[in-house]
Order: structure tokens, then C-alpha cells, then sequence
């Protein structure tokens, strides 16, 4: 008896992203509208959208029929319980590191009955990363801060400080974390990279600067400061890729060309 789900409900768009790339989208019967920024191919299908991992509603999974939920952090605990409520299988998941995240494709991977593609997904992942990595040997180590929300102020997540770090960076304050205007000051980021979640490419950098005690940070002064599109570095799933690039790119300029996704601030700006 064939066990494999047909009828998979997506609550984070990094189980989405994942599934596209094992080449099973086609068991994919909902997804959340978030998913589209990261899979816009599902634009062209009737994949109905539904609510995220933290507004999760149980009669709106149920009505779908199917038989795999698959969620990520970040949860409320009555979403999990409304997911509960439906009935399906449920997979939770919650990434803190790259290895987390090859741990998640994999599961996905064991399930869906695609052990080949999910090899080859982890593969490439791996490949991409060491390949910055090492074209990273023997420049500065420069002191990255980078931001996932701006309010308050909380550092990006700690596969992010890993990508950092292969990028030829330094990982400024505890990934994950609250931390003040004032320390960040203090630690005197050389660059400094802002990906809000749910906020796309828009995060106003000029005005953020403005409102911080930044000025004289080597990083505004160099004018290197950057947005990075949320789901580049905020999305734990093989789209990380794109970070890593952006990231790169923004880190070490003289050896990584600007891609798409990348935003520096206006230079113009006083």
C-alpha cells in the first residue's frame, strides 16, 4: 500500500518552497498567500490559499480534506491546536540552523517518497554555500548586523549568522535575539543588512537610520547599508540560497556581483 500523502495543506511557505523543489507541488491542495512570494508559479494553478501557522483555522484545513499538514515556526499554541483539530497527519516543524533545515528537507523528503530529489536538493544547497565560502578565504571578516524586525529591534536567525559567516562576515550579537540601538552602535557594524519579515524589498532604510544613533557607525558612513527581500533570509528552505548571494554580494562587493533582491540605501541621503 502506497502511504505517500496526495493531499498536502502548506502553512509556511518554506514547506512550499520545499515541496516545489522535490518536484511535488502537484500533491500541494492549499498553501497560505505568502507562499506566492516565494512560488509565484502557484499563481497558475486552483491551489486554494488559507491561513499561516500562526492564524491557522481548523474548519478551513478540514474542509480541504487533506491528509498532511505541514507547518513551521512561527506558531501561537491555539493555531496548533486548530491544526490539531482537523484531523490530517500534522508535521511541525522548527529550523534554528542549517543543519536543522537539511534535517527538515529531509523528513519532508522521507515522506513525499522523493529520497532522490531531496538528496540532490541538499546537494546543491551545500555546494552553493561552500562555493562562497570559498571565495571568501583571505578577505576582511567585516562586521555584519543584520535585523528581522526593526521593532523591536531583533537579529536575524542563526542559519542567517551562518550564512553571514560564509559570506566572509563577521555575525554581530546573538541570532534570534532582542538587542538595543545602543549596542549595535557600540559593536560598530561594518555593514549592516535589514530583512523584515513580511516586508518584502520595502524596509525604509533612510528613515531607519534617521531614527537610530547610527551616524557614525562605519557602516552608514560607508553608506553600507542594505535590504534584503524577507523571503531570501527569512524563509528556511532552499531559496536560502538567494540570501547568501544578496549577502555576499553586500559583504564583499569586489568579488560577488549585486543581484537581484539586494537594496543598498540612497547615497545621497546626509
Amino acid at each position: 500500500m502506497d502511504y505517500t500523502p496526495q493531499r498536502v495543506v502548506s502553512l509556511q511557505p518554506s514547506a512550499t518552497v520545499i515541496l516545489r523543489d522535490l518536484g511535488r507541488l502537484s500533491s500541494l491542495v492549499a498553501c497560505t498567500k505568502y507562499c506566492l512570494d516565494v512560488c509565484p508559479e502557484i499563481n497558475r494553478t486552483e491551489i486554494a490559499i488559507v491561513a499561516d501557522s500562526w492564524t491557522a483555522q481548523a474548519a478551513q484545513i478540514s474542509q480541504l480534506r487533506p491528509d498532511l499538514v505541514i507547518a513551521s515556526v512561527p506558531y501561537q499554541e491555539k493555531a496548533i491546536a486548530e491544526i490539531m483539530k482537523c484531523g490530517a497527519r500534522f508535521l511541525g516543524l522548527a529550523p534554528k540552523s542549517l543543519a536543522d533545515i537539511y534535517a527538515d528537507i529531509a523528513i519532508i523528503t522521507g515522506i513525499m517518497d522523493a529520497s532522490e530529489e531531496g538528496a540532490q536538493v541538499i546537494q546543491r544547497m551545500q555546494q552553493e554555500i561552500d562555493s562562497v565560502r570559498s571565495r571568501t578565504v583571505g578577505q576582511p571578516r567585516l562586521r555584519v548586523f543584520c535585523e528581522e524586525w526593526g521593532k523591536p529591534l531583533i537579529s536575524s536567525q542563526a542559519w542567517v549568522a551562518e550564512l553571514v559567516e560564509a559570506a566572509g562576515g563577521e555575525f554581530i550579537g546573538t541570532p534570534g535575539t532582542q538587542i538595543s540601538f545602543a549596542d549595535v552602535a557600540a559593536r560598530n557594524p561594518d555593514v549592516i543588512i535589514a530583512a523584515w519579515c513580511g516586508a518584502g524589498d520595502r524596509v525604509p532604510l533612510e528613515k531607519l537610520i534617521q531614527r537610530r544613533t547610527w551616524d557614525q557607525t562605519a557602516a552608514v558612513k560607508s553608506h553600507r547599508v542594505y535590504c534584503v527581500r524577507d523571503e531570501y533570509l527569512n524563509t528556511p528552505a532552499p531559496t536560502l540560497v538567494y540570501g547568501l548571494r544578496a549577502l555576499a554580494a553586500a559583504i564583499h562587493p569586489e568579488c560577488f556581483p549585486q543581484v537581484n533582491g539586494l537594496r543598498c540605501i540612497n547615497q545621497g541621503m546626509e
